[in-house]
């Protein structure tokens, strides 16, 4: 695997946090497209399957307005752990949630949550006090405006967080492309991020095919001249 610095993630020492990702709050998501922020946060959680890097879940007051956890989560990695809380707003709050990450012994966290505001913001700055190294993810969260979500990022990252992207999250974790499951990545992308690299899939199995099985249109390359 590439090496990191202490400005990247370390998939070694990774924790990833989805947090609060429930059909009610993404109700109120006003700054991305839901669909896109669906995808993202499905995205995160196969690439935490494909690298194996611990995965903990949780949801607010989920018998009430703000609903269920997005089922998509748990289907695409069914090693994610989900910790239930019992009314705390901030995640780190509970005693479970914290003692489920030491106990990882990883000092690295990839957070997203919905809304941006407080389910993403209020366990990283609780984390940074507590000396973990942070990553949001901003496009797998989702806030109720624009502003919100400005206001936000300069607050965590004035803390210490470091703000990333859904992809550049895989990117990190995927390290190579020289590795077993590099197609398995690709798909991931294609899937959820970047649905136009599905293009070049299809362009490059073409190219492929002619180099094995030869061209599918025979052009006659010597056509005589039309008459005048």
């Amino acid at each position: 695997m590439a090496k990191t610095n202490k400005w990247m993630i370390d998939p070694d020492d990774a924790v990833m946090l989805l947090i609060d990702h429930q059909s009610g709050l993404f109700q109120l998501v006003k700054d991305m497209d839901m669909l896109t922020l669906r995808n993202n946060v499905i995205a995160l959680a196969k690439a935490a399957r494909l690298t194996k890097v611990p995965t903990f879940t949780t949801a607010s007051v989920p018998d009430g307005p703000n609903g269920p956890l997005i089922p998509e989560i748990h289907e695409a990695n069914p090693e994610a752990i989900y910790i239930p809380r019992t009314g705390q707003i901030n995640a780190w709050d509970n005693p479970k949630w914290v003692e489920a990450i030491e106990n990882t012994g990883r000092k690295t966290l990839i957070i997203a949550g919905t809304l941006t505001s407080v389910c993403m913001a209020f366990p990283t700055l609780s984390a940074l006090e507590a000396g973990y190294k942070v990553f949001n993810v901003v496009d797998a969260s989702g806030n109720y405006s624009a502003m919100a979500t400005d206001i936000t990022l300069a607050r965590v990252v004035q803390a210490g967080a470091v703000p990333t992207d859904t992809f550049a999250v895989l990117a990190e974790l995927m390290a190579t492309w020289n590795r077993a499951d590099a197609m398995e990545f690709a798909a991931v992308m294609k899937d959820h991020i970047v649905p136009h690299y599905q293009l070049l899939f299809e362009s490059y199995q073409k190219a492929q095919d002619v180099q094995k099985i030869g061209r599918e249109t025979k052009l006659d390359r010597q056509a005589a001249r039309a008459p005048r």
